[in-house]
């Protein structure tokens, strides 16, 4: 061990090293990562400003929102970076405080991922009780517990990874610190550290998974059984948003931890697919296939419309008034002004001291 050489960063390869793509790629990535902004962030401003959408299923989607702009944001920032950079560096504490809310981000969309199908699922199956069951007190608990997994999840791995030593070659083949491609690089034995990401992936499955099965089950199982086609269709329609975001999610992050990291293309490909992709998407799906946002965003901007006109009609009226004022001055006429009579001056234009200002106590004879 004496003669191996510690380093304190690592230098990730991202999506290629081909130098001359490297300018399209972070437009394209750029592009992706504003739109992703600006879906989330809409989705949480319309959600929060329009009281026909402080329902239960709302406030899970307004944090899936919050939850998909965190995922987007602690990748690709520094992926965009790399883009223009030549050194593609990141430290050892960079990596691991990047891989720690990577995991938190991930752990935390699966759980709560999971509470939106069980919301589903009483909206569908029990839509009378709907209200009683779905109340405020479950949500927030159940909203709780997906940060609460995602952050223990993340902190025991994230501590644990700190025991290995890295060392001999430092290259990442990947465009971000996830801890499957930090393994190979140690000097040190990391089989205890791929057992527990291992197990805590399969304690992550265990807890979400069920639910989300028996959820649907109950669901189709229930739509079957609505006589009349369009009773089928409205119901699909209330978990056929939900429904697309888990298989896109749960089927690439499947796939990227439970299969070992080999740093290939596909592998990265299927990283982009649940970190960046499906954050872009969300949004896109909830809106496009929900009647009740399009309304309600056509609703906050039009709000928004209508104060704006609002500020410019009384700004308007204000102007209007003081060169009123000011035209009125001049004609001769008397205005007050704070508790004073102002007068103007004499059609000579002499100005008067005694008369011009005369306080309005002592009168029009004084």
């Amino acid at each position: 061990m004496t003669n191996l050489t510690f380093f304190s960063e690592f230098i990730l390869l991202g999506l290629s090293a081909d130098p001359q793509i490297q300018p399209l790629l972070f437009v394209l990535f750029l592009g992706i990562y504003l739109l992703t902004l600006m879906g989330n962030l809409a989705m949480i401003l319309v959600i929060r400003g329009d009281s026909h959408l402080h329902t239960p299923m709302y406030f899970f989607l307004g944090h899936l929102s919050f939850l998909d702009l965190c995922f987007a944001s602690v990748t690709m920032p520094k992926m965009l970076q790399n883009f223009l950079s030549q050194t593609k560096t990141i430290s050892v504490w960079g990596c691991i405080t990047q891989s720690f809310f990577f995991l938190l981000s991930g752990c935390a969309e699966a759980s709560l991922l999971s509470a939106m199908a069980y919301d589903r699922y009483a909206a569908v199956c029990h839509p009378l009780l709907y209200t009683a069951i779905m109340n405020r007190p479950l949500c927030s608990a159940m909203v709780s517990m997906a940060w609460m997994v995602g952050i223990l999840n993340s902190l025991v791995n994230n501590l644990f990874i700190q025991t290995l030593h890295f060392c001999g070659s430092n290259i990442i083949p990947h465009f971000s610190c996830e801890l499957p491609s930090l393994f190979p690089l140690s000097c040190s034995d990391p089989t205890a550290n791929k057992f527990l990401l291992s197990g805590c992936s399969a304690f992550l499955g265990l807890l979400t998974l069920p639910p989300i099965l028996f959820s649907y089950s109950r669901i189709i199982s229930t739509i079957l059984n609505i006589r009349s086609a369009a009773g089928q269709g409205k119901a699909f329609s209330t978990c056929s948003s939900h429904l697309t975001v888990v298989l896109l999610f749960y089927s690439t992050a499947l796939f990227r931890y439970i299969s070992p990291a080999s740093g290939s293309v596909l592998e990265r490909v299927v990283s982009i697919q649940y970190s960046v992709i499906t954050s872009l998407i969300n949004p896109l799906i909830y809106s496009l296939k929900n009647q009740e946002v399009k309304v309600a965003l056509q609703r906050v901007l039009g709000q928004q419309m209508c104060s704006s006109e609002e500020r410019f009609t009384a700004w308007r009226s204000v102007r209007e008034w003081g060169r009123g004022i000011f035209r009125n001055t001049w004609k001769g006429k008397v205005f007050q002004v704070s508790g004073l009579e102002v007068l103007p001056m004499d059609q000579h234009h002499q100005y008067h001291p005694q008369s011009y200002y005369r306080r309005k106590i002592l009168g029009p004879n004084s």
